[in-house]
């Protein structure tokens, strides 16, 4: 059998890692939080965004972004503001305890990486971080939602 491709190998990790937080998060106590929840709330910015954009970020209906905040509303994770561009449209943005959940989040993020480069090394885990930036180059067409704030259209 020949090696499996470099991107099965990249969602084995990506899947380890979200089970990890998730795992975390439930053992703090945030255990309301589905996986398809989180999938959505990675997605938020520090500026806001609109629920077509969670959407299409996340690659699902504006409607089942919609549930999902909705979900993540009830449940004190997000809140809909004003849009300050728009006044007829809303923004979704972390409220307080959904900080407290990417708190959490982060901090296992963190241990995996801490756990990661005594696994490999730092010049590996190095040369494996900037390999994946280099392919984010050509494969994330959101990559400049990460440093610049969140697109209003």
């Amino acid at each position: 059998m020949s090696e499996p491709h470099p991107a099965l190998l990249m969602f084995i990790g990506a899947r380890y890692v979200e089970q990890r937080v998730s795992d975390a998060v439930a053992a703090a106590g945030y255990d309301d939080i589905t996986p398809a929840m989180a999938r959505v709330a990675a997605r938020l910015s520090e500026d806001g965004i609109r629920v077509t954009d969670l959407a299409e970020q996340a690659r699902i209906t504006k409607q089942s972004a919609s549930v999902l905040v909705d979900q993540l509303e009830r449940a004190a994770y997000v809140e809909r503001v004003p849009d300050p561009a728009d006044a007829r449209a809303r923004l979704v943005v972390i409220a307080p305890r959904g900080r407290e959940v990417q708190q959490v989040a982060r901090r296992e993020e963190r241990a995996i990486e801490r756990e990661w480069s005594r696994h490999l090394g730092a010049e590996r885990m190095a040369a494996l971080k900037d390999a994946l930036k280099g392919l984010r180059e050509i494969t994330d067409p959101y990559r400049e939602d990460f440093a610049q704030p969140a697109r209003r259209g």
